[in-house]
């Protein structure tokens, strides 16, 4: 591979939207992110379940030539690679056996004060009789390294906060951890600096590639972190290097200023996502458009976290993380506005976009068939999301034989040829892209409700039952949480590890990948259809 050139050629441009457990429509935790590639790239994503004897030990990076020894004793889990190997892994969203789910990365930005105190760790390469000098970890790197040795979702903020410590990045990162219980926000500072923030169980995070984070309890990070945790000398590197821009003491530190920027471009490229989203999610909360709108797409103060109006939904996730300013003079495809407005700021369901995972982890099931990873391919627009259980030992053929060859036979490319037939044509093919949207995404609500009842007649095993009861008479003072199966995460793991369960998981994936190609080759065709009609070079003998 060629390397990068110094700065970020293989930077990921993304959007996050994170849903606390009691903001959610049915007490989940749910974490969801689009992959977006580099401008000009476009990478073929598989579904993979990646075992322990699969699991490397010597790990190295591509992109920075940096070995890292891994533990010994990984779990298994699901992982979304690039199809092409040639600068890594990128593994981008998954959940392990312990029901933990990741997310890496949201790429963010930083300013030249922090850069300056804590330089980033790039690869410098070998030079007459110079060694090349690795560089540090980086979204390449960071699922593989991180989510099989990880059994909570603070766990995983605990073990990529060492790493990012010991081997420091070379870009900014903002990941995400979720349990049943808890979800978990990191964001890289510098080359070995971190702060992580749980989010409230009763708001939704979104996450443009800016620093996010807008308010940070240092006291609670570096004692109790109950809600924050931290590096353990930020309060010194803080200090040492003017970050703290908060006036006197009237305002608390905020890291988006301190530890982010806030430059034109993140007025075109990052503030307006935030601002759809919101907008979307709390319609009446505040006055979003106009002259005296509260919030303005080109606002820096776009709140990190926020209670919605209503509980937020799978369908909702999916249409806020596929929108394109519909409804806004902003709408590439759309009749307000001029060709100016259009194509003012970037949109949240792009071109580019490579995979969409939400990950849902459902309290009110059994531990072994708790964990949903939504998959979507392609661009969001003219994409369907459906649901997968990641706790199985094989994945359906449609979605991990992705190949670098375009062919309609599986799902990535599948989505991209229709992406580039229908955006073209945006009002003759939107009605057979919604009707694909909304009978796909029922088929995989009514096959994931069929797969619990189906999971609820196996019963429990002997170890399960003794395990439940003991958690339950432990748990029955403090579960508020409603979880039905309360558990120690190695219970969990246990839980898990059953062959039978495992089956009818693998079975319900492919029954719902079967199912997705029948109807994606059907709007395939139906597109296609509508395309070539409109060929400029039709012709009848009625045309006369």
């Amino acid at each position: 591979m060629t390397t990068p050139k110094k700065g970020h050629h293989h930077t990921r441009a993304c959007t996050t939207i994170l849903v606390g457990k009691d903001a959610s429509y049915d007490g989940s935790t749910i974490i969801a992110r689009n992959e977006d590639s580099a401008n000009g790239e476009f990478n073929p994503k598989r579904f993979i379940v990646v075992k322990p004897s699969e699991q490397p030990r010597e790990y190295k990076s591509v992109i920075s030539h940096l070995t890292i020894t891994l533990p010994d004793d990984p779990l298994q889990y699901t992982a979304v690679p690039n199809a092409d190997l040639k600068e890594g892994i990128w593994g981008e969203a998954g959940v392990n056996e312990a029901n933990v789910a990741m997310s890496a990365t949201e790429t963010l930005t930083t300013n030249e004060r922090v850069l300056g105190a804590d330089p980033f760790v790039e690869y410098v390469p070998a030079k007459g009789n110079e060694p090349e000098v690795p560089g540090g970890i980086g979204e390449e790197d960071f699922l593989t390294i991180v989510l099989p040795y990880i059994k909570t979702a603070r766990e995983g903020v605990a073990r990529l906060g060492s790493l990012l410590e010991e081997f420091g990045t070379y870009e900014m990162n903002g990941v995400a951890f979720s349990d049943s219980n808890e979800i978990w926000w990191l964001e890289t500072v510098g080359g070995h600096h971190w702060i992580a923030k749980r989010v409230p169980d009763e708001a939704y995070v979104t996450m443009p590639n800016q620093l996010g984070i807008d308010e940070f309890d240092l006291e609670d990070a570096l004692g109790e972190q109950n809600e924050h945790m931290c590096s353990a000398d930020l309060a010194e590197f803080i200090e040492t290097n003017h970050l703290d821009l908060a006036v006197e003491n009237t305002t608390p530190f905020n890291p988006r200023d301190a530890f982010g920027s806030h430059s034109d471009s993140d007025h075109v490229y990052n503030t307006p996502r935030a601002w759809y989203m919101q907008r979307f999610l709390n319609p009446y909360d505040e006055v979003w458009d106009g002259p005296d709108a509260d919030h303005k797409p080109t606002s820096d103060d776009i709140p990190w976290a926020r209670q919605p109006e209503r509980k937020v939904t799978i369908e909702d996730i999916k249409y806020v993380l596929s929108s394109h300013y519909q409804g806004t003079p902003f709408d590439p495809y759309g009749q307000l506005g001029d060709e100016r407005t259009r194509h003012m700021y970037r949109p949240i369901g792009i071109n580019r976009q490579s995979q969409l995972s939400v990950m849902q982890i459902r309290p009110y099931r059994p531990q072994a068939s708790r964990a949903v990873q939504w998959i979507a391919y392609g661009s969001n627009p003219f994409n369907t999301l459906v649901p997968f259980f990641p706790n199985v030992d094989v994945t359906p053929a449609y979605l991990e034989d992705t190949t670098t060859r375009v062919t309609s036979e599986n799902f990535y490319w599948v989505n991209r040829i229709i992406a580039a037939l229908c955006d073209g044509a945006f009002r003759s093919t939107s009605n057979a892209v919604e009707r694909y949207q909304e009978k796909t995404g029922a088929m995989g609500h009514r096959l994931v409700a069929a797969t619990d009842e189906q999971i609820a007649r196996l019963g429990l095993t002997a170890a399960e039952e003794a395990a439940q009861s003991a958690a339950e008479e432990e748990f029955e003072a403090d579960n508020v949480d409603g979880d039905v199966q309360p558990m120690e995460p190695d219970e969990i793991i246990a839980a898990l590890r059953n062959p039978e369960v495992r089956e009818i998981l693998a079975a319900a994936n492919q029954t719902m990948a079967d199912q997705l190609k029948e109807e994606t080759d059907k709007l395939l065709d139906s597109v296609l259809y509508t395309r070539s009609m409109e060929m400029k070079n039709g012709f009848h003998m009625s045309d006369f």
